[in-house]
């Protein structure tokens, strides 16, 4: 691809190592055009790598000054990040043809150079630590907390005091509020032997981390390691067929495989055991920039698995008005096989 224009922030900051709300990227074969207002103009002329920084108070009519000068034919678009309002002014007047190609940059950023590998393993690490952090929180000060606190704590926790920034809003879920796999926080206070799930991760240089655990309410040694013990049978037997599952996925992944087949790694093992219904969701996607990237690793997916892609493993089962259990972690193709970040 040759002559292109961005509007998504991780997509630029992808091309030129800088982003920010309002900018419009436009790249025309070996020249790349950064176009901001002054609210950015310092920063972005500070950061960006191999791009002229433009300054305007109009980013549009400067977009189309800078294609009718190119006198290119045509230009790459991804559909996904206009609005058809903005779409109708920046093609308008211009005798170019604009192309559709969805996803492309995510296209482009499936396969991780090892630098960004390392980025989300930093990430991955500082979410770890992050969970530990609430683990400690929540044997000491957790018992009969809402999980509308909890939620802020983890918030509290995983940011380490704002430090960093979240991947995204955390998921706090206690037994039948985890029967909902991106539950919102409600009154429900947590008690001894709930079981609560926790679905959270950071950003480290705005690479993404994703973990999600379910665990024992246990007040003495709580924590959220893939290792419970639940007193209720029920959780208990849930919690093994899916770290099972997961388990199953993370030992046979191979590089070559269609995401299909990794997926099937996970579904045959709860489906075998009775609760194929309740498993709603893909095995995993993609991680990096996005929290949501390619490759999606479900069903349906095509894609052939290769060595430095990394996604998620995070098979479910949930069991509506009851409860519900999930078991996630990042991961890496290396050498062939599957590495947890």
């Amino acid at each position: 691809m040759q002559n292109y224009i961005l509007l998504n922030e991780n997509a630029i900051y992808y091309e030129c190592g800088f982003s920010c709300d309002n900018v419009i990227f436009i790249k025309l074969g070996k020249e790349s055009f950064f176009i901001t207002d002054a609210r950015y103009t310092i920063e972005a002329k500070q950061y960006t790598q191999n791009c002229k920084v433009i300054e305007s108070s109009n980013l549009v009519e400067e977009a189309q000054r800078i294609l009718k000068k190119s006198k290119i034919k045509k230009i790459d678009f991804d559909p996904n990040d206009f609005t058809y309002s903005l779409y109708e002014k920046l093609t308008s007047g211009l005798k170019m043809e604009f192309i559709k190609k969805e996803n492309f940059s995510k296209l482009k950023r499936i396969i991780k150079t090892d630098e960004e590998i390392e980025f989300l393993r930093k990430a991955s690490k500082i979410g770890k630590k992050g969970f530990k952090q609430l683990a400690k929180y929540i044997r000491k000060n957790g018992f009969e907390q809402k999980e509308t606190f909890l939620h802020f704590k983890a918030i509290e926790k995983l940011s380490s005091f704002g430090k960093y920034d979240l991947s995204f809003d955390p998921i706090i879920a206690i037994n039948e509020n985890a029967a909902k796999p991106h539950a919102l926080p409600t009154n429900k206070k947590l008690k001894l032997n709930d079981l609560l799930l926790v679905d959270a991760g950071v950003k480290y240089k705005r690479y993404c981390s994703d973990r999600t655990c379910t665990a024992n309410v246990n007040f003495e040694t709580f924590n959220f390691k893939r290792e419970q013990n639940f007193k209720n049978k029920k959780y208990q037997k849930i919690y093994d067929i899916v770290l099972k599952a997961q388990l199953n996925a993370i030992s046979k992944a191979r590089v070559g495989m269609k995401a299909s087949e990794v997926d099937k790694l996970t579904r045959d093992i709860i489906e075998k055991a009775g609760y194929g219904k309740y498993f709603v969701h893909s095995t995993g996607h993609g991680v990096g920039l996005d929290i949501h990237e390619f490759p999606n690793i479900n069903s349906k997916s095509d894609v052939i698995i290769e060595d430095n892609m990394v996604f998620t493993i995070e098979p479910g089962i949930y069991l509506p008005n009851k409860f519900g259990v999930r078991i996630e972690d990042t991961v890496v193709m290396k050498n062939g096989k599957v590495e947890i970040l």
